[in-house]
C-alpha cells in the first residue's frame, strides 16, 4: 500500500512540475497572462474581441520598432504603464477598446521580456495582412523616441 501512495504521490510531483514548465516557457506565459484578451489567431466572431489580436498588435509593433531589442522594451514598457501617448496602434482601437490596463501586479518584467521576445519572433505570420492595410494616420505621439 505505502508503495502505491509513493508512485501516486510521485505521479502528482511530476504532473505537477510539467504544468509549472509549461507554464513557464514563453508561449506558455503569453497563453496564461495575455491570451484572455489578444488572441493569437484572428478572431472569427468580432462582437466578443476584448482586445486587439496578436497578430495585427506585432504587425503594428513591427511598424515602429522593427529592431528586436527595441521592440521588447517598448512592450515591456507599455504593458506596464501604458498611455495613450505612448501607444502606436490606431485611435479607433482605443476608441473600442480602451486603454490596455497597466499589469504591474500580474506579470513580471522577467516575463514580460520573454513573452514580448517570443511575440515578436513568431507574429504576425509572413502572410498576415492587416485590416487597415497601414493606415497609421492619428496615432500615438510619444513612442518613446522623442516624437
Amino acid at each position: 500500500m505505502k508503495f502505491k501512495i509513493t508512485l501516486l504521490t510521485l505521479g502528482m510531483i511530476a504532473a505537477f512540475s510539467s504544468s509549472a514548465q509549461a507554464t513557464e516557457t514563453a508561449e506558455g506565459l503569453y497563453d496564461a497572462k495575455c491570451a484572455a484578451c489578444h488572441t493569437k489567431t484572428r478572431p472569427t466572431d468580432m462582437s466578443k474581441v476584448l482586445a486587439p489580436a496578436l497578430m495585427g498588435v506585432m504587425r503594428h509593433i513591427k511598424m515602429d520598432y522593427p529592431d528586436k531589442n527595441e521592440a521588447v522594451k517598448f512592450m515591456v514598457d507599455y504593458v506596464l504603464e501604458p498611455s495613450k501617448e505612448k501607444a502606436i496602434c490606431m485611435p479607433q482601437k482605443i476608441e473600442r477598446f480602451g486603454l490596455m490596463p497597466s499589469q504591474k501586479g500580474n506579470v513580471t518584467e522577467a516575463q514580460l521580456t520573454k513573452i514580448t521576445g517570443w511575440m515578436f519572433d513568431n507574429f504576425p505570420p509572413a502572410d498576415f495582412r492587416g485590416m487597415g492595410q497601414g493606415n497609421r494616420q492619428g496615432k500615438g505621439q510619444g513612442r518613446g523616441r522623442g516624437n
